[in-house]
């Protein structure tokens, strides 16, 4: 065989060169397509179904917030010690906000707690409902936020930010997974006569798109605002207004491709447009059994307005909607004065509605699938707030506080955490608003370092890169 020169060599290779470079080059140009892809296709916003980063325990979420600070001392966490140094100094050290009213003087609960369910959990008398379903239920008795007043609190449990203007907690769940309604809101959020304090921020969507803003449900009728059209725009006229205005969208869309508040305000006509019947359906009551509407406690003048939004969650619920808040009003819990009175009012009002709707949910086997939260922003302090012996009250507290789960994939009757001897500080198992995040988060199947938006050129998320944790020891 005659050697072969160099140039021979070249020129006979160059076939299998050719392709092995060819190969290279669109490997090449696959990988960076799959770089630069995400940057360059606008993303588009919808509410159907998302698949979630992992398996979900929970499909829906009823957070029963109680706005101004429930009184841990009184309610969930027993705290037998204090009665020994009842109105005598507190050993350590307060951060009291009332200081024109502040004392030093413990103040341990007037009222009596008894051990409910298999864990035997320490539950007030105040709460004589909530124990019937003690094993149904986890309370978390080391709840903070270390933000002691009431709108940093809130805001830091709503959007995980001290401010206002973020992403509430609804909006991010429905931002990750859509919904399973098609004909109502993917949030909606049932407010009391008045509204608590950040308001509107409670459902916004902050920076993200408008879509998955909570839809509001007042106390009064109309419960929906605008839902139904004037009468001289019923029935043809507004059909045909209304296909007139989405003509009038989508030629827009297709000249301006990539408008997200566009997509946005045109999903939201075509929703609003079907929720004139389903809404309707949702929040008539007629069909519930008398059984039913005792449970919550309809029949009854104190619990009948809180109950009434209850039943109208679990309704909303078992249509698909993916989050719903039933919030109090501004100040019913913020006792810093007459605790003695109006906690138990408070109590009363909403005890047997709250633990009616976990053991529908339960009787009905929806309670598996939906998490219940219970909790406000805030405890109050183991001392006396005020000198008038008849309106003791307590100040804010928000270093140690207790909130309840049930539901979604959290054990059942299990208590986690506590404060220390006095209920001032979270001292064992200590859960922040970060952690609680990223837990929930994780029992509807998603990853709390993935689930972000792209904002100013930023990846943002509900978290925001705090340290946190997901709480396994919650998890059923």
């Amino acid at each position: 065989m005659l050697p072969i020169s160099r140039r021979q060599l070249l020129h006979s290779s160059t076939c299998g060169i050719g392709s092995v470079a060819l190969a290279w080059l669109l490997n090449d140009e696959r990988a960076r397509a799959e770089v630069i892809k995400p940057t360059l296709e606008k993303p588009r916003f919808d509410t159907l179904p998302k698949v979630p980063h992992h398996p979900p325990r929970a499909r829906a979420m009823i957070s029963l917030f109680m706005q101004g600070g429930p009184s841990h001392h009184d309610t969930l966490d027993y705290k037998p010690k204090m009665a020994e140094y009842a109105s005598k100094p507190f050993p350590g050290k307060l951060k009291q906000d009332a200081v024109d009213r502040a004392t030093t003087k413990v103040f341990p609960s007037p009222w009596k707690f008894s051990r409910h369910g298999r864990a035997g959990t320490w539950i007030s008398e105040l709460l004589p409902h909530l124990g019937t379903v003690a094993d149904d239920i986890t309370v978390i008795n080391s709840m903070t936020t270390g933000v002691n007043n009431h709108g940093q609190s809130i805001y830091s449990l709503n959007s995980g930010r001290l401010v206002a203007g973020h992403p509430s907690l609804g909006s991010w769940v429905c931002y990750g997974l859509g919904s399973e309604a098609r004909n109502l809101p993917a949030f909606m959020s049932l407010t009391d006569v008045t509204l608590p304090v950040a308001g509107v921020d409670h459902w916004g969507n902050g920076w993200l798109p408008s879509l998955y803003q909570g839809t509001v449900i007042r106390q009064r009728e109309p419960r929906i605002l605008n839902l139904d059209p004037p009468a001289h725009l019923k029935g043809t006229a507004q059909g045909n207004y209304l296909r007139y205005l989405d003509e009038m969208n989508r030629e827009h869309l297709a000249r301006h491709a990539g408008e997200n508040d566009l997509d946005a305000r045109i999903a939201g006509y075509e929703l609003a447009a079907q929720m004139q019947t389903a809404a309707k359906d949702v929040l008539d009551l007629t069909g519930e059994s008398a059984a039913t509407k005792r449970l919550y406690g309809l029949d009854d003048p104190i619990t009948a307005e809180y109950g009434t939004r209850c039943l109208i969650a679990r309704r909303l619920v078992e249509r698909g909607v993916r989050f719903v808040q039933v919030l109090t009003a501004n100040q019913n819990w913020d006792n810093h004065q007459s605790i003695k009175t109006l906690l138990p009012n408070m109590c009363r009002k909403t005890d047997k509605p709250a633990a009616a709707l976990v053991r529908d949910l339960r009787e009905r086997g929806l309670l598996d699938s939906t998490l219940v939260a219970w909790g406000g922003e805030m405890g109050r302090l183991p001392v006396v707030e005020g000198n008038d012996p008849e309106k003791v009250g307590r100040d804010h507290n928000t270093y140690g506080f207790s909130w309840w789960l049930a539901g979604g994939g959290i054990k059942r009757g299990h208590v986690h955490g506590a404060t220390d001897d006095f209920g001032h500080h979270a001292v064992t198992d200590v859960v922040n608003q970060h952690d609680m995040h990223a837990t929930l988060l994780h029992l509807f199947g998603l990853d709390h370092r993935k689930l972000t938006h792209l904002r100013n050129g930023l990846e943002q998320s509900l978290t925001d890169s705090k340290p946190c944790r997901v709480v396994d020891e919650l998890l059923a």
